[in-house]
């Protein structure tokens, strides 16, 4: 699929790192260095601008080595880039650990995975077709 890309940042376009992988690195857009408190939240531009066709969206995902290295995520994770969005796209990142941690220029800070969906038409009902499951939720299944 080829999608429009308007690229003002100081790095290459976002790329997907291996053959088979669902995401395309964005990265951190940045003058200088921001330093994230423990708990503190910032706003990372990436310097990129997409187009993408109607009936798709970019879900902007933490990167699972920030999360699992340095406890780094997305406030708002999955993040979504409707096709009609023609802004650039900034990642809200917060720090859960319990250490400063430094967003330094260039470096991967989320991936970005585009992805079809489907327009729902509501039908009204009186009920719903019964499930094993029902409504059961919230750890209703076990731990098994």
């Amino acid at each position: 699929m080829k999608v429009k890309l308007l690229n003002k940042s100081a790095w290459p376009a976002p790329e997907y790192a291996t053959e088979f992988s669902a995401g395309m690195d964005l990265k951190a857009n940045l003058e200088s260095p921001v330093t994230l408190a423990p708990l503190g939240r910032a706003m990372i531009p990436t310097g990129i601008h997409i187009e993408l066709p109607e009936g798709y969206e970019a879900q902007i995902r933490p990167r699972s080595g920030l999360a699992a290295k340095h406890g780094i995520s997305i406030v708002n994770a999955p993040g979504t880039i409707d096709a009609d969005y023609r802004g650039e796209i900034k990642v809200i990142l917060v720090n859960l650990s319990n250490e400063q941690f430094v967003v330094n220029p260039g470096e991967r800070i989320a991936q970005m995975v585009v992805a079809r969906y489907e327009k729902v038409e509501w039908v009204p009902a009186e009920s719903l077709e019964e499930s094993g499951r029902g409504e059961g939720g919230f750890g209703s299944t076990g731990k098994k």
